[in-house]
């Protein structure tokens, strides 16, 4: 099976890794804060693993699962590291305060996290729709 690098260690990131793991995958957890990122590779037991933050993930799959306000930052820390990896964006440019996107006219999310990706990756985007305690059930 493949490797899964999870950026984030969060509600989403704990639900994603869960039904990643579930289906055989081995995921690596890589998170600013490494306690919190190793506390979710324990719980997921199955050979998850720990990254460091910054440096060039295992998986060939990035998910990308930290809040929209903070995945420029997080991908300009990857920086080339990304390149050549397929990262799934999963964050809602939406308003702190619901009121609307936060992205420019005519543009989305991932295609403003794509700006900061090298040329080499690739965008996809999923899991925007679904919540952290829904996924963990098996998304029912």
């Amino acid at each position: 099976m493949s490797i899964i690098s999870i950026i984030g260690s969060g509600t989403m990131a704990t639900a994603i890794a869960g039904r990643v793991a579930k289906a055989g995958h081995t995921v690596e957890v890589v998170g600013r804060d490494p306690a919190k990122a190793r506390a979710l590779a324990d719980q997921l037991g199955a050979g998850a693993t720990t990254g460091t933050y910054g440096a060039a993930p295992a998986g060939d799959i990035v998910i990308l699962a930290v809040p929209y306000s903070g995945a420029a930052a997080a991908v300009a820390d990857f920086g080339k590291a990304l390149d050549g990896k397929v990262i799934v964006d999963i964050a809602n440019p939406v308003a702190p305060d619901l009121s609307g996107l936060v992205t420019p006219h005519g543009s989305s999310g991932a295609q403003e996290t794509a700006k900061g990706l090298p040329a080499g990756a690739h965008v996809v985007k999923a899991f925007n729709t679904i919540f952290g305690h829904v996924l963990a059930k098996g998304g029912r």
